[in-house]
């Protein structure tokens, strides 16, 4: 259930620099992994090759594609917030990302989500998110970034 209900474009002033939640933890499997190399015909040894990755990989480990956790952010992203009251969502941007640390297969992550920019462009609300993966116990984010959405509420 999401921790933040939104419906319209002022609800979202209010949390303006402020961090609107964080989502809870998802556990990233091969499974996920090897569907997302079929999808994206990306089928690199690290990603879909346990037993060479655990000889060959400086992971030692398979890891997930990069997109493929920058790709669950709408998942994440409805986990913290409900956005309610809306005509359509468009992804319209992604900016300054920047991957820290590999996402090892079997990994537990999730998003730390702050509203970093807010617009009203004529009735249409640009949505500008600072997002970051955290990795479950580990210091360094798998990335950090910023998101745009644009929301055009009922």
């Amino acid at each position: 259930m999401a921790q933040v209900i939104i419906k319209s474009h002022q609800d979202f002033e209010e949390y303006l620099g402020k961090e609107l939640g964080v989502s809870d933890y998802l556990e990233i499997t091969q499974e996920q992994v090897n569907q997302f190399a079929d999808a994206t015909i990306d089928h690199q040894w690290i990603h879909t090759d346990p037993e060479k990755a655990k000889i060959d990989s400086p992971f030692k480990a398979t890891i997930a594609h990069g997109y493929l956790t920058v790709s669950l952010l709408k998942y994440f992203w409805d986990d913290v917030v409900e956005v309610q009251n809306i005509k359509a969502v468009i992804n319209y941007g992604i900016d300054k990302f920047k991957f820290g640390e590999a996402v090892l297969v079997g990994s537990k992550v999730r998003v730390r989500i702050w509203l970093n920019d807010l617009a009203d462009l004529r009735g249409i609300t640009r949505l500008q998110l600072m997002v970051r993966m955290e990795i479950e116990d580990k210091k360094k984010p798998a990335y950090e970034g910023l998101i745009t959405f644009l929301y055009h509420f009922k």
